[in-house]
């Protein structure tokens, strides 16, 4: 297995979970535990009680996890902006995501963002 277990929410294209399972990272698609519709808060909760880093540029579930962090509650995950999404291609974010796994301290703050390179 690469890098750390990962739960993709919905809004995650599915060749940049192909492009990681292809490489051998532990994957698991929020639709395939929660079941469409889920909840952004579940979603979450259910990443921190598995171990799993949540993967999202789902502004609602960035909101939730801002105040996660001001309330002290343990979770780890990867986010980009939306708009950022357009300037980086699949492979691209899976890249960075593979990176993290490299990052000596990722995760000392636990949300990692993932940002175009420049």
């Amino acid at each position: 297995m690469a890098g750390f277990p990962l739960l993709t929410d919905n809004h995650i294209r599915q060749p940049i979970v192909k492009g990681l399972l292809s490489r051998e990272w532990d994957v698991v698609r929020a639709v395939d535990v929660l079941g469409e519709g889920n909840d952004d808060e579940e979603l979450l909760k259910w990443a921190a009680a598995h171990g799993r880093v949540l993967v999202t540029c789902d502004q609602g579930i960035h909101r939730i996890a801002t105040r996660w962090l001001s309330e002290g509650r343990a979770f780890r995950m990867v986010y980009w902006w939306a708009e950022h999404q357009r300037e980086m291609s699949d492979g691209d974010i899976a890249r960075a995501i593979e990176d993290l796994a490299a990052k000596p301290n990722a995760f000392g703050y636990p949300i990692e963002y993932i940002k175009p390179k420049r």
